[in-house]
């Protein structure tokens, strides 16, 4: 666990004057996820905001190694690289331990790319996959992914007379990557910097194929002002909405007990994306449901956790 001082340290490798939106929060994820890697370090991207707002040529945000790649292929051409330097670790050509990092937004993890990564895990691939969650398709106009949950209005779950925004539930990408059998999985948020910088560390310690799933609010797509993402982060674990819980050796651990579990409504409120749900006539159920759901995988994952007080 590192210290906030020894991070002020370190070099940033994730340099400021990027373009990204005020208060983005993949931003600040990927310059902590980066301060708690030890070079040297390969990463990857796909195309996405991530690409978009951190490499507009021929400006670059990357002081690592960064190879961009397709939307869907971040984990497969993260495997392609890791067996590259394998084979030239094993021939004497190359003497330094390097770790990997790729990186995907929930499209391009939980619907588009997700094949590309069940594959290299179960191929078991030594690099870290880091999922920035925000929740939609935000870089190509906010349309819903499977990891929009119940109830958001996006571009193409839009809320109106007819639906009150997206009517199904997210898909729980964790516990399908723990059915792979990793090496170490992690959910956490940027509001949680401690937490998110010691997951990264364990991960990059496993020995073999790792995953951290990463919730950061997008003060666009989420509709919120941008000096409130930190805010509306410790929201979504407060209310265990998102649940900070690891998976190690086989043992599942709850990170964050929040001292008083909130209603998800106040998650819901600071954001426009929900703000239809407190007057659509359906809204009340909505949110009612929206509750029970969490309510009951919180009661799941305290069954399989231990929890850390």
């Amino acid at each position: 666990m590192a210290s906030l001082k020894q991070l002020c340290k370190k070099p940033e490798l994730f340099s400021k004057g990027h373009r990204a939106c005020a208060g983005c929060g993949e931003s600040l994820a990927v310059r902590q996820v980066l301060l708690a890697a030890d070079q040297p370090i390969v990463t990857v991207m796909p195309t996405g905001c991530l690409e978009i707002f951190s490499s507009i040529y021929p400006h670059s945000a990357w002081q690592v190694p960064m190879i961009h790649t397709a939307f869907e292929t971040s984990a497969s051409t993260a495997s392609g690289v890791e067996t590259a330097y394998r084979f030239h670790k094993k021939m004497g050509r190359m003497k330094e331990d390097v770790k990997f990092i790729a990186f995907g937004g929930d499209g391009g993890t939980y619907d588009i790319g997700f094949q590309a990564l069940s594959g290299a895990v179960e191929r078991r691939h030594k690099f870290l996959y880091v999922c920035t969650d925000n929740e939609g398709y935000m870089n190509t106009g906010i349309q819903r992914s499977s990891a929009t949950p119940m109830g958001a209005h996006t571009t193409t779950s839009p809320a109106g007379t007819k639906i009150p925004g997206k009517k199904q539930h997210r898909k729980d990408i964790m516990e399908i990557m723990i059915a792979h059998d990793l090496a170490y999985a992690g959910q956490t948020t940027v509001a949680l910097w401690n937490d998110l910088v010691t997951k990264v560390q364990k991960a990059l310690a496993a020995d073999g194929p790792t995953f951290l799933n990463v919730l950061v609010p997008c003060p666009l797509g989420w509709q919120y002002p941008g000096d409130r993402t930190i805010e509306v982060s410790r929201l979504a674990a407060d209310t265990c909405f998102w649940p900070v819980y690891e998976f190690d050796n086989g043992r599942y651990k709850i990170n964050h007990l929040p001292k008083e579990k909130l209603a998800v409504e106040e998650f819901l409120k600071p954001q426009g994306r929900f703000r239809h749900l407190f007057t659509h006539p359906e809204g009340k159920d909505v949110i009612a449901e929206i509750q029970r759901h969490i309510d009951a995988k919180w009661a799941l994952l305290q069954k399989k956790a231990e929890v850390l007080g």
